[in-house]
């Protein structure tokens, strides 16, 4: 998933989650119990990036805070809804797992530069 030259940089990093979230979507046959899950989790997977881009054209340190607070609670509901399409969809499980594992990732890395904020 993550090439070795974009893992520190996060603004490459969440939009290659992004990315990496809708062509598995893609993949998943939708009918009335994955259409919704799909739904909500590519608005938070593509929110994280988004709101990390927001977090660096920030116009205050607070303002800077509260986008990347954004980002992490995303992050955190992109975990939830990837969980729920794991038991939605048995068959995706392992590529689910996946993602589940780097935004858990950026997830700790968001609530790392919160913490650290707040300091």
């Amino acid at each position: 998933m993550i090439e070795n030259n974009t893992k520190y940089n996060l603004e490459e990093r969440t939009s290659k989650f992004g990315e990496d979230t809708i062509l598995f979507c893609r993949k998943i046959e939708q009918d009335t119990i994955s259409r919704p899950l799909i739904s909500q989790l590519v608005r938070s997977a593509t929110s994280v990036g988004a709101n990390y881009y927001e977090a660096n054209g920030a116009c205050s340190k607070k303002d800077f805070r509260n986008k990347i607070y954004i980002c992490k609670k995303e992050a955190q509901e992109s975990k939830h809804w990837l969980h729920m399409i794991s038991v939605a969809c048995p068959e995706h499980k392992e590529e689910a797992r996946k993602l589940w594992k780097e935004v858990h990732e950026l997830t700790l890395i968001f609530g790392k530069i919160v913490s650290t904020l707040k300091n």
